[in-house]
């Protein structure tokens, strides 16, 4: 041994008997190196299982919050055009929401949340950022009732934009489709025609659009014409309302407009 320390006679042979050991010991070592590339392979895709569930999850979160953000924007939208509409119109106004909507086919309501506390009153008119929906016709503490003009017991006094020629326009029941009364077969209306509300009956202010005129029937036979009118305000759509105040100094109470009576 003190030779080989000191002149290493023995070292070629002891390199030769590596070369025959090392199999034996790569093959008492491979079950050790086994469990330790299973124990880091299932490390590797139980962290795998809880990154990909972590992601999914935060992936979920994400699309959440992305719709939550359209609808956000949507509605920031419709806020926008409404501001917009009341800038225009130079009166009091408040924003209510819609909370339900009964449209039966002989009851057309909607209910919103604004009552008394903010000073809603009977007969008060709606409107959204494209023209009048409605009046109010039951007030409560907190919410409110408002008659829509498509129901078929409301009436609203109008008059054609392009000549100023009156008439009253009634609620058929379809949300679609208003009736213009009492224009005579020779009466000057075109389809196409606007018209808005005349401010008769104190209910409704002048000026607002009720709708558009879609279809002329004349009957000889009948002394006046079948005139039939598009909303022009969403009755469909909307969520949001603007009630108005035509006139700040005092909250008229009293029933709905109910046609030739406030002409």
């Amino acid at each position: 041994m003190t030779a080989d320390h000191r002149y290493g006679h023995l070292e070629s042979l002891r390199s030769t008997l590596s070369v025959f050991v090392y199999p034996i010991q790569y093959l008492v070592n491979l079950p050790v190196r086994f469990v330790h590339w299973a124990d880091e392979s299932l490390d590797t895709r139980e962290s795998l299982l809880v990154d990909n569930q972590r992601l999914r999850t935060g992936q979920l979160l994400l699309n959440s919050r992305l719709q939550k953000y359209e609808v956000l924007e949507m509605e920031n939208q419709r806020l926008r055009k409404l501001l917009e509409s009341s800038l225009k119109l130079g009166e009091k106004v408040v924003i209510a929401e819609l909370l339900d909507v009964d449209l039966q086919p002989f009851r057309h309501t909607v209910l919103i949340n604004k009552g008394e506390r903010e000073g809603v009153y009977d007969g008060q008119p709606i409107v959204d950022a494209d023209g009048i929906m409605g009046q109010i016709v039951h007030v409560g503490p907190f919410s409110s009732t408002a008659l829509l003009i498509t129901d078929p017991s409301h009436a609203i006094p109008v008059q054609i934009n392009r000549n100023g020629l009156r008439g009253i326009a009634v609620g058929t029941g379809q949300s679609h489709s208003l009736q213009l009364e009492y224009l005579p077969n020779n009466a000057d209306i075109r389809k196409g025609d606007l018209i808005i509300s005349s401010g008769l009956g104190s209910h409704f202010p002048a000026g607002y659009p009720v709708g558009v005129v879609t279809e002329i029937k004349l009957d000889p036979a009948e002394p006046f014409a079948r005139v039939l009118i598009s909303p022009s305000a969403k009755l469909e759509q909307s969520r949001e309302v603007l009630l108005l105040w035509p006139n700040d100094n005092a909250h008229k109470t009293g029933n709905r407009d109910d046609g030739l009576a406030n002409l």
